[in-house]
């Protein structure tokens, strides 16, 4: 069961995502509780700052702790300014505003912040890949979740041209994840192709995500927002699969344009949000 709003016309404002926010979490058992929050980093476009209030307001007096990782995958750790970019609130004015919050980077490649939670066999990777890999894959992810009770994630769904459709449980793979199952699912994204991928919302990457999300030991909630440029048209709430789901149609009727043929040439510009 999913809470959620959406549609291609209108958008939602901050008191609609207050109250679906209200709707989801008031029910949860949250008190006392230590909640870790997964979000993008500055290459994703999301109304950060106004989740980064909200959920402070309406569980931050509940919870025993909330804090948050930015889900860099391989991407380079944002510095403090960055940071404060990204959460719309200076260092000194969370300090005042938001005692005890705390925001981690991410660090893929660094053996002592990651742990082992499971292992993809052989069998089923050539399952889940339909034949594509059939190597053993571990699943590796940051051993900071050991550390909370619940694991909320925010984030974007966006067509992609690696795993179909952002947002949902690739905040978790690669977001926060080890070298062995981000080379795996990138690889696999690769022999795929992205003309076969791109705007695809059940791909053979996704699939093989959801199955390393099962061997998460926390509880996990999903925020998939879906926007169309910076303009929010949809939030929904709810386990990692039916939030995506959602969001992931709504996403396509919003960012992708049918053609009635192949183009040989495309020009495309990078957006300035990306550093390279």
């Amino acid at each position: 069961m999913i809470t959620g709003q959406g549609a291609t016309t209108g958008t939602l404002t901050a008191q609609d995502v207050e109250r679906l926010l209200a709707s989801a979490l008031e029910p949860l058992p949250l008190d006392g509780k230590r909640v870790l929050a997964l979000i993008p980093d500055g290459t994703r476009t999301a109304p950060i700052p106004l989740l980064f209030r909200l959920l402070y307001e309406q569980i931050g007096q509940r919870v025993r702790q909330l804090d948050y990782l930015i889900a860099l995958g391989t991407h380079p750790p944002m510095t403090e300014e960055a940071i404060s970019r990204l959460v719309g609130v200076s260092a000194e004015e969370r300090a005042k505003l938001y005692p005890n919050v705390r925001i981690f980077n991410h660090h893929w490649n660094q053996p002592e912040w990651l742990q082992n939670i499971g292992t993809i066999l052989p069998q089923e990777a050539r399952r889940l890949t339909s034949d594509l890999l059939t190597e053993e894959v571990s699943v590796v992810l940051n051993r900071l979740i050991f550390e909370y009770d619940q694991l909320i994630i925010c984030g974007p769904v966006f067509p992609h041209e690696v795993v179909g459709f952002s947002g949902g449980a690739k905040y978790l793979f690669p977001g926060i994840a080890g070298p062995d199952i981000i080379n795996f699912t990138h690889w696999l994204g690769a022999l795929v192709t992205s003309m076969h991928t791109i705007g695809v919302k059940d791909t053979p990457i996704r699939r093989v995500i959801h199955r390393a999300a099962e061997f998460v030991p926390r509880p996990v909630l999903c925020l998939a927002l879906v926007l169309k440029g910076s303009d929010l048209h949809g939030l929904y709430i709810g386990s990692y699969t039916e939030a995506f789901d959602a969001a992931a149609d709504l996403s396509a009727q919003l960012n992708i344009i049918m053609k009635p043929r192949a183009y040989q040439r495309v020009l495309a510009m990078p957006a300035e949000i990306y550093d390279d």
